[in-house]
């Protein structure tokens, strides 16, 4: 039995995340898109991985840089998770207007977010349509306090 894409996204509805933009810089381009894959692999050495549909933009700029940043959203950026999830369109500069700081590497991070964290890619492993990317955490800065912007159920969702 093989499972529908359409019935695999309605089962994963019900998987409640944080949001995070990946963004990437490379020959005087900047890009970025929300995801939803993101995850912390191991402490020692500091890993994460980040899955991203393999004709992206995104996906093209991170593989041809070999470095990116992913910003953890805050609670009051939810117009910023629409503006990277497609309601800008692939084509046009999702960060323009924006308020945007670097760390190590270069990668845009944007402001605000409740972390940041500066990637080098180490491995990418083809998974169907898409690319797990596994990079390693080269820098990071992260606010004390805040509360993140969640995701259930195709909405929205805050603490409290």
């Amino acid at each position: 039995m093989t499972i529908t894409p359409e019935d695999l996204r309605k089962a994963m509805r019900n998987w409640a995340s944080g949001i995070a933009i990946v963004t990437a810089s490379h020959n005087g381009e900047t890009h970025g898109m929300t995801v939803s894959s993101f995850t912390s692999l191991s402490l020692d050495p500091p890993l994460i991985s980040v899955s991203l549909y393999k004709t992206s933009r995104t996906h093209a700029l991170v593989s041809e840089a070999g470095h990116f940043g992913v910003t953890i959203l805050a609670a009051d950026q939810e117009e910023i998770s629409n503006r990277f999830a497609g309601r800008v369109p692939d084509t046009e500069d999702r960060l323009a207007g924006l308020n945007i700081e670097t760390l190590s590497s270069g990668a845009p991070f944007i402001s605000g977010g409740l972390t940041f964290f500066d990637c080098r890619v180490i491995q990418e492993i083809p998974c169907g349509t898409n690319t797990l990317f596994i990079a390693g955490i080269i820098d990071a800065k992260s606010q004390e306090d805040g509360t993140p912007l969640l995701y259930f159920n195709q909405k929205y969702q805050k603490f409290g």
